[in-house]
């Protein structure tokens, strides 16, 4: 039994909001640019597939892929653009679940923080060690992860305000010693508000590569972006490649 969220027909039906900054051309564009020439080639699969933002832009480069999803009201939209044919996706829990062509894939990647939504480390730790798992000999595991701004929270406080804007007020409630965090989301819909959570396990970036080692991987590079920014103390996110032995 996984401990991660899952995501509602509501919330699925609300995912692919056009104006979600994340779900724009710009943004998922270079994304798919980017998992393309890692994937080089090769098929990919992706973990939490969702409603398909980055994996649908990937398929549409030519890149064969497959994916595992949680929710299945998710896998519903997706079909809204693609079929099972073309993007094949196994209902299930990405750290456990298993894809046709395991022990095949070129790249096996997850996106925009999911691997947070496992709420323990062993979980998470299943994760990478699934990862590879799917990964053929010399593939790639790439993950999306932001870096906690716990510098900015003040003695004793307990919650962080991560956006203000005219249309959504975002702050995270967290318990340093779990390392786990509710991000609380109020956004704005007609004429009032809309709440809704999410709840998160934050990975530090050399906690990330333990795991990797112990699922056998090694990094090999690790950025601030999908730009391929260098990665710095500064950093507020990395996107970071293991690779597994050839």
């Amino acid at each position: 039994m996984t401990s991660s969220d899952l995501w509602t027909r509501e919330t699925a039906e609300r995912y692919d909001d056009p104006d979600d900054w994340v779900n724009s051309p710009e943004v998922t564009g270079p994304v798919a640019r980017f998992l393309a020439e890692v994937a080089d080639g090769g098929p990919a699969l992706e973990l939490a597939i969702g409603t398909g933002r980055i994996g649908v832009p990937l398929w549409e480069q030519g890149v064969p892929i497959s994916g595992i999803e949680l929710s299945q009201p998710m896998v519903d939209v997706l079909r809204r653009k693609v079929t099972a044919e073309e993007i094949p996706v196994v209902v299930g829990d990405m750290a456990s679940a298993e894809a046709p062509g395991v022990g095949t894939y070129s790249l096996v990647y997850l996106v925009y923080n999911t691997v947070s939504n496992l709420l323990t480390q062993d979980e998470q730790v299943a994760c990478f060690a699934n990862a590879a798992r799917h990964l053929a000999p010399g593939g790639r595991f790439v993950i999306e992860l932001w870096v906690p701004e716990l510098r900015l929270l003040p003695p004793t406080a307990v919650a962080a305000t991560f956006d203000v804007s005219d249309r959504h007020v975002g702050l995270d409630t967290i318990d340093i010693a779990t390392q786990l965090l509710t991000s609380h989301h109020f956004t704005k819909d007609g004429d009032t508000y809309r709440r809704g959570e999410s709840n998160h396990r934050y990975i530090w970036p050399s906690e990330c590569d333990l795991m990797a080692r112990l699922a056998g991987m090694t990094l090999e590079v690790r950025y601030s972006g999908w730009d391929r920014s260098p990665f710095t103390s500064d950093s507020l996110s990395h996107v970071s490649v293991w690779r597994k032995p050839a």
